[in-house]
């Protein structure tokens, strides 16, 4: 399934991050003590779609699929299986930005400083949870090429490393990096075994035009 965006975020009602977990009292059609899903509805932006555990491996991509709580997409089954292969009891796909569109083209060309604020409140949140169970987060930068889809994409990178390093998070990719730019590879194509590699996330977000 394809999911073009109906319109820029701006001209929509965005939950903010607190409201979005607020739903959580509302019923559901998945099992809330298995899953993570903000906003737990389907709409035209995703702050986190993941499972529940003690030791989470954050896998940050450019911007949300049409992926939902028991019904992963290839890649997000790629993102758990490498999850569970390196020792992590749960994985949390996270998003550069938060506008679902299944092609980056789609994207919207300006950046909503506020969809984009409210989706670093998610990441602290994502990085909270390893941290509250004595644990340096784990990142696995995983976004490919595609991060030239749009230049406010590389600000939101540097915003996000700055929240990692609140929380003394750890950046990894998966797989060879790109020969033009060392950008991180796509979850989607990896073998279920791939190991995750050191990633000087901070060096690499500087060689960005």
């Amino acid at each position: 399934m394809a999911h073009i965006p109906t319109s820029e975020t701006r001209e929509i009602s965005v939950l903010s991050f607190d409201e979005a977990m607020a739903m959580k009292t509302e019923p559901c059609d998945y099992d809330r003590n298995a899953w993570l899903y903000v906003p737990d509805t389907y709409s035209e932006y995703r702050y986190i779609l993941g499972t529940k555990g003690k030791n989470p491996l954050i896998c940050i991509g450019i911007n949300p699929s049409t992926a939902r709580p028991g019904a992963l997409d290839n890649t997000l089954q790629s993102v758990e299986r490498i999850a569970l292969h390196n020792g992590y009891d749960s994985f949390i796909m996270f998003n550069v930005y938060a506008q679902r569109a299944t092609d980056p083209k789609h994207m919207e060309k300006t950046c909503n400083m506020f969809l984009h604020n409210e989706n670093m409140k998610a990441f602290r949140y994502c990085l909270s949870l390893s941290a509250a169970s004595g644990i340096a987060p784990s990142v696995w930068a995983a976004w490919g090429t595609i991060i030239n889809a749009r230049p406010y994409l590389k600000e939101c990178v540097r915003d996000m490393i700055a929240a990692g390093m609140e929380y003394g998070a750890g950046w990894y990719t998966a797989g060879a990096r790109s020969k033009n730019g060392g950008h991180p590879h796509h979850p989607l194509y990896l073998r279920k075994d791939t190991k995750l590699d050191a990633f000087a996330v901070q060096e690499y977000v500087d060689t960005l035009a």
